[in-house]
């Protein structure tokens, strides 16, 4: 991507949150009152001379003997190896982030929160920032302790005489002075704004290169020379040796080739491959400093990658030659004893110091005005609520100079500890956890697979991010388990809190195309050719006509899924010729609101149909994937109760859409219209009638599927059904709620069969309710009709236990006596007989013809409603209504199956009608796949 791209003029991503994710944004380039950023730096000033400054501290000139003299050669070079493996791992994610589209302000937290969502991006940011912050004022105290220990006064009982330079007062309110005063200078530079940071950082590096330079042309120039080792300053010890500097010698190069671990003698602490590795790997932790600049850069998608890339590879070569020289020039005991010996082997020693001083204000600088960059990001993006709002001022160009002195104050808080020995560790692991989640957040892009992810820079795979993320996870622990545990608490704290209390943002979400990706997997491998009875589970689509007078069922079914799918259907009547868009796509916000607001597991599926009909076909065809298909249709009941509003007076907010969220019409005169339509009044006219409802329940059996019908669930309250039914029985038998399951098709009393397809899948969704957590107190009653003398009353009810024992469902059976409901069929049955005998004879064989097709059709379709009367069925719901004490929470009944004579549907739910009043919560349930099994 060059900087004439013209796909840099838009932002792929919003900061705000106001806009709507798919609408490209200008990219700011001009500065202004309005908060946007005069962008001014280009490759060098705005990524080169940051990074290398910030990488060239400290260490470069008091670190690199005690890495060669404690590791040797040969484990210093591996170290590097590891060292820049790590980072160049994490240099590849970033390129290839930031070459993905148009960066704003925040550096790492931008390219961090944009990829992996809001909750991961605060978090990492906020460490990213006190990272920041700690490692500004630990190069400002480093700056101090450089300066007095060349014009400090020796404290009272050190054996040091002061020299004519050590002028200046010592002891900690004075090294605090100190340090205020140099990070006032700091915060001066980046108060005015990038371009004078970037002039600054000019000088400073044309300062270090130079020392550099001399530094290399010393080793060749300086001869052979004896050091003496002052090492009375730091252990109050008065003795003083001497350390042989012999110039570039083979044999020397030969005696520091091996490793030989000794007592560090500024800490008393014995070293390791550990502890040098982690004080040698601070060097190398500037990699972002030229990323933090983002904001500032004129073509950050440009300058990132080439600025870093070049930064590293001059960096790598810089540690790896100098260690080459130090291990050819100097003696094992000067490298271990005086960390500061450059100085002395220089051919100017001042400049040793200059070098020194030049790159920790750099440094200082660097992490100063990269924190403030981090904070003003965070604020703009307003995940923190008002607690950022007054990081969000700039001034007239476009500096965040509110950030700037919120930074500095913060900076200057971790001054008063004076010394951060003890935060230095934790400091490198924060940095290290921002390094992992970059390369996370690269990882998880080219996982996802997502269309929009073409970075230009193409030199990273996932196995490069891989890497990144094992190397800076390893590190941690291997710098200090403690701090790691720590940092990482600390960031899940951070990241619960911004989920539960940050706004939702319109940045895209990476788990989503994560989880997209992996659904997409996992389902073209759910087989449906292997399926088996051992592995069923409910898979419901529920009809909703109303959501607002739905509630209770929706909860009750959710609670019947057994974590199988749940579908909330919903058809509306229409047809798309002439009308000029989809008229549901703008519907879906609020049913999923509704999803949220009563907490259940489900999916939504909207159509739009001529007909209900025709529309619960086209949701029975269409819903689902492969294998996770809806297999049980669930219906409310056709009935005239009025139906009540559940959802009268609550407003939802989550996804920016509330339950009565309304379409603004055209017409002011008119009230504008819910997405949720108020609940049908009495009297009014259906949407379809009881032909068509019965068409629907024998359209689904004809496709396979499972049908309940649910009735009065308008009355079911599942906090109340499942509270009262504890309080009530605890005393008792310690359990809840009764659940009431009759298992014999009761429109059929001449079948005295139990054990059918039908009754199984009936016992089967009530042991399912019974084993989900709300409802496994719940007791289940099966009930047994039965004739009084029948020689199959014990036979059937040992069978039925047997059948409950082998498929592991505890219930208890009771046994009902029916003789007077069943005689009131079969007096009916004797009526038309004597009828039947009184017509002639060819009166009787055509009537045995058509009886002949009828038991054909009856046992095809069992239930001949021609042959019940409404006497027998309200017998038999009296019968039902006799033995519901105490009252159960729910009940499940046989459905029979539709008549194939559609004459007889109104016939067939009046029935259903008067089978099922006054019941209470009741579902009539009808099987017809096998969903139980004995075998293992």
């Amino acid at each position: 991507m060059t900087e004439k791209s013209p796909l840099l003029n838009y932002r792929l991503s919003t900061s705000t949150g106001s806009q709507p994710k798919d609408v490209p944004k200008p990219s700011r380039a001009k500065g202004g009152r309005d908060g946007k950023t005069t962008r001014k730096l280009g490759v060098v000033f705005g990524v080169v001379i940051p990074t290398l400054l910030s990488m060239f501290s400290v260490v470069v000139f008091l670190r690199i003997g005690f890495v060669v003299g404690q590791a040797g050669f040969y484990e210093s070079i591996a170290m590097f190896l590891v060292a820049y493996l790590i980072i160049t791992m994490t240099v590849l994610s970033v390129c290839a982030i930031s070459t993905n589209g148009a960066l704003d302000a925040g550096g790492a937290y931008y390219m961090i929160s944009r990829a992996l969502g809001p909750e991961f991006g605060g978090s990492i940011g906020i460490m990213f920032f006190l990272a920041n912050v700690c490692g500004s004022a630990l190069y400002v105290l480093g700056l101090v302790e450089a300066i007095m220990s060349t014009f400090g006064v020796p404290e009272e009982g050190a054996a040091v005489v002061a020299g004519p330079y050590q002028v200046l007062p010592s002891g900690y309110w004075w090294s605090l002075l100190y340090g205020t005063g140099l990070l006032l200078l700091c915060f001066t530079v980046c108060l005015v704004g990038a371009s004078i940071y970037a002039k600054a950082t000019f000088i400073i590096i044309i300062i270090v290169t130079t020392v550099l330079a001399s530094i290399f042309i010393s080793f060749f120039i300086t001869g052979p020379m004896v050091v003496t080792l002052s090492g009375t300053s730091v252990l109050n010890s008065t003795g003083l040796t001497n350390a042989s500097y012999t110039g570039l010698r083979l044999h020397t190069l030969e005696g520091n080739l091996l490793p030989n671990y000794t007592v560090d003698y500024t800490t008393h602490a014995m070293m390791s491959f550990a502890t040098v590795f982690a004080v040698m790997f601070n060097g190398c932790t500037g990699i972002m400093a030229g990323s933090n600049m983002s904001g500032d850069l004129k073509n950050p998608s440009y300058s990132i990658p080439r600025g870093t890339l070049a930064a590293v590879l001059i960096t790598f070569v810089t540690y790896n030659l100098l260690s080459l020289l130090v291990a050819s020039s100097c003696e094992r005991h000067l490298l271990q004893r005086d960390y500061g010996f450059l100085r002395d082997i220089n051919i100017w020693p001042p400049m040793v110091t200059i070098g020194i001083y030049s790159s920790t204000v750099s440094a200082a600088m660097s992490n100063l005005i990269g924190a403030s960059r981090i904070l003003y990001a965070l604020s703009k993006d307003d995940l923190f609520g008002g607690v950022l709002a007054l990081a969000r001022k700039t001034s007239h160009s476009g500096n965040p100079w509110a950030s700037v002195l919120i930074s500095w104050l913060f900076v200057q808080v971790v001054l008063f500890t004076g010394k951060l020995n003890t935060i230095a560790g934790i400091v490198t692991i924060f940095f290290l956890m921002v390094y992992a989640a970059v390369n996370l957040a690269c990882l998880a892009l080219e996982w996802a697979s997502a269309p929009n992810f073409r970075p230009s820079f193409r030199c990273f795979t996932w196995h490069t991010c891989t890497l990144g993320i094992l190397g800076c996870l390893v590190m941690m622990f291997l710098i200090n388990a403690i701090y790691a545990f720590a940092s990482i608490a600390f960031m899940l704290l951070l990241l619960m809190l911004i989920h539960y209390l940050g706004p939702i943002s319109n940045w895209g979400y990476i788990s989503q195309a994560l989880i997209f990706h992996q659904v997409r997997k996992y389902l073209l491998m759910l087989d449906v050719r292997k399926d088996h009875v051992k592995f069923w589970r409910p898979q419901v689509l529920l009809m909703v006509a109303n959501p607002r007078s739905c509630v209770g069922l929706m909860t009750f079914i959710n609670d019947l899924k057994k974590s199988g799918l749940y579908v909330l259907g919903h058809v509306k009547l229409g047809l798309l010729d002439g009308l000029p868009s989809d008229p549901l796509q703008s519907h879906y916000n609020s049913w999923l609101s509704l999803v949220d607001h009563l907490n259940i597991k489900s999916f939504v599926n909207l159509t739009l149909a001529a007909s209900v009909r025709h529309g619960v076909q086209n949701l029975l065809f269409i819903t689902g994937f492969g294998g996770m298909r809806p297999n049980t249709l669930v219906l409310g009941f056709y009935d005239d109760c009025t139906p009540q509003d559940h959802l009268q007076g609550k407003i939802l907010s989550s996804s920016g859409h509330g339950l009565d969220a309304v379409c603004p019409t055209t017409d002011p005169s008119e009230q504008q219209y819910p997405f949720f339509p108020s609940v049908r009044d009495v009297g009014e006219a259906r949407d379809f009638q009881a032909e068509e409802y019965v068409s629907v329940i024998a359209d689904a059996v004809k496709m396979g599927k499972n049908v309940a019908l649910a009735r009065y669930f308008n009355q079911f309250n599942r906090e109340e059904a499942l509270g009262s039914g504890r309080k009530i029985w605890a005393h008792r038998s310690r359990t809840g709620p009764f659940v009431d399951v009759w298992l014999l098709n009761l429109l059929q009393p001449d079948n005295h069969g139990y054990v059918d397809v039908c009754s199984l899948f009936l016992l089967q969704l009530t042991c399912v309710l019974h084993e989900t957590r709300a409802w496994n107190q719940a007791r289940l009653r099966l009930f047994l009709c039965v004739e009084a003398g029948c020689s199959l009353q014990e036979e059937e009810q040992t069978k039925l236990r047997v059948m409950l024992k082998e498929l592991r469902i505890s219930a208890q059976v009771q046994m009902v006596l029916w003789d007077k409901v069943v005689a009131l069929h079969w007096r009916r049955q004797g009526r038309e007989r004597d009828e039947r005998s009184a017509q002639d004879e060819e009166s009787r064989e055509k009537q045995d013809v058509e009886d002949a097709e009828k038991e054909e059709d009856t046992q095809k379709f069992p239930n001949n409603v021609a042959q019940l009367t409404d006497e027998y069925i309200c017998a038999v719901n009296n019968l039902i209504r006799q033995h519901g004490a105490p009252q159960p929470a729910v009940r499940f009944l046989y459905l029979p199956r539709p008549p194939a004579d559609t004459s007889r549907y109104r016939a067939y739910l009046h029935q259903l009608d008067l089978l099922s009043q006054d019941l209470g919560p009741t579902l009539l349930i009808h099987g017809v796949t096998p969903v139980v099994t004995t075998d293992l």
